[in-house]
C-alpha cells in the first residue's frame, strides 16, 4: 500500500520537498535577509497548512476551529520561546535583517509537509475521514500549532524591525 500511495504522489510534490528542505537547510546558518523575504516561509507554510484544512475538512468546521485554537497557541508558544527569534541585526536603509541559524525552520517545514501529506494520503484512501472529527480534529489542530509558530517567529523578527526603527529628527 505504502508503495501504491508513494507512486501515486505527483511530481510537484517532491519538487515543494526539495524547495522546503533547501529553505530550511539555509535557515540553519547565520544569514542577512531582506525584511520582505523573511515573510516567505511562513506565508507558503500558512498556504498550505490553510489548504489541507479547507480542502480536508472545511474552515468553518470544528475543524477549522481546532486549526484557528491550534495556531493560537502556536503563536503564544513561538513567542514566549523565540525571545529576539535570532534576529541579530536590523537595517532599515538596506531592508535587511540578520538572522541567526536555527534547524527549528526545517523541522518545522518537515513537520508540516509529512503532516499534510500523511492526512492528504489517508483522506485519499478513506475520504470518509474528513467528516470524522476524531481524525479532523488533531490534523487540524497539528497544522495550526505549526502554522503559528512560523506566524510567532514572524511576528518577533517584525517586532525586532520595528523596535530597532530609526528614530525621525524632530522638526524644530
Amino acid at each position: 500500500m505504502l508503495q501504491q500511495v508513494l507512486s501515486h504522489t505527483p511530481t510537484y510534490v517532491w519538487a515543494i520537498l526539495a524547495f522546503l528542505a533547501y529553505r530550511g537547510v539555509a535557515a540553519s546558518k547565520d544569514r542577512v535577509v531582506t525584511y520582505r523575504s523573511v515573510f516567505i516561509i511562513p506565508a507558503v507554510m500558512l498556504a498550505l497548512g490553510l489548504n489541507s484544512v479547507a480542502n480536508g475538512f472545511g474552515l468553518a468546521t470544528p475543524a477549522g476551529a481546532a486549526w484557528l485554537a491550534g495556531a493560537l497557541a502556536g503563536v503564544a508558544l513561538a513567542w514566549t520561546w523565540a525571545g529576539g527569534n535570532g534576529t541579530r541585526a536590523v537595517d532599515h536603509a538596506a531592508g535587511t535583517v540578520t538572522q541567526r541559524g536555527s534547524w527549528l525552520p526545517l523541522a518545522l517545514m518537515m513537520a508540516v509537509f509529512c503532516c499534510k501529506y500523511v492526512v492528504g494520503a489517508a483522506l485519499a484512501v478513506q475520504p470518509a475521514l474528513s467528516g470524522d472529527m476524531r481524525f479532523a480534529v488533531p490534523a487540524c489542530v497539528a497544522f495550526g500549532l505549526f502554522n503559528g509558530i512560523f506566524l510567532g517567529r514572524l511576528l518577533r523578527t517584525a517586532a525586532a524591525w520595528q523596535a530597532l526603527r530609526p528614530v525621525a529628527a524632530s522638526a524644530a
